[in-house]
């Protein structure tokens, strides 16, 4: 066996590797999921003006048409969260959240921490960084393309009286065409003209009545 295709087979090894670590990250993207397991929320404040805002909440005068997106056991759960904010809509929360998936994913390929940082609770964060950490020292990089959302739905709505914090959980079904490459430039996994399917559980949280209106994620499963 030649030293180019034994180093090739090392790259693909490790490259194998090195996503199994990222798809533990951003979630199960099989299509067939297992119950969510969600991290737990964070009551930290992380507050910058600057950032961008992926989950505002507009719609003036929300009215009972706006539970067709909500789950039965979510909505003494919306109600409770209209009586601090009477303009809340989860058909609102649902448009920002699908911006704010296809921001999260395309940063998290692209390695912009910044962005990540922004729209992350720490821990969750902290996880996304270190994915990006080992994907850059493994020497490969991802060429993605994010062709949108085919789906996506509210699995869960929680919220707490005593902190405020509401809870929310989006189904996602997405599509993106992704493909890594190693430093030689070559495509160990994925495929450049292919678009794969895949479905993520995300939980967004906010506190209730802050003057930050930005939800962050604080939960990602399969």
């Amino acid at each position: 066996m030649g030293s180019d295709v034994i180093e090739l087979l090392v790259l693909i090894a490790l490259a194998v590797v090195v996503l199994y670590r990222l798809k533990t990250v951003i979630g199960t993207r099989t299509g067939h999921e297992a119950p969510p397991e969600f991290l737990r929320r964070q009551q930290q404040e992380v507050r910058n003006d600057s950032r961008p805002q992926p989950v505002p909440d507009l719609r003036p005068v929300p009215d009972e048409d706006d539970f067709k997106g909500t789950p039965e056991s979510g909505r003494a759960s919306v109600k409770a969260i209209r009586k601090i904010e009477p303009d809340f809509s989860t058909a609102e929360f649902l448009n920002g959240a699908r911006a704010a998936y296809e921001m999260v994913l395309m940063a998290y390929d692209e390695g912009d921490r910044e962005t990540l940082r922004s729209l992350l609770a720490p821990d969750v964060f902290a996880a996304f960084k270190e994915g990006i950490e080992a994907r850059e020292e493994a020497g490969l990089r991802v060429e993605s393309r994010f062709i949108g959302v085919r789906d996506a739905r509210a699995e869960e709505i929680a919220f707490d009286p005593d902190t405020k914090i509401a809870d929310i959980t989006i189904r996602f079904v997405g599509e993106m065409i992704t493909s890594v490459r190693d430093a030689e430039n070559r495509v160990v996994e994925g495929d450049p003209n292919d678009i794969h399917r895949q479905t993520d559980l995300w939980t967004f949280s906010r506190e209730m009545g802050s003057s930050d209106p930005n939800w962050l994620l604080t939960g990602t499963g399969g």
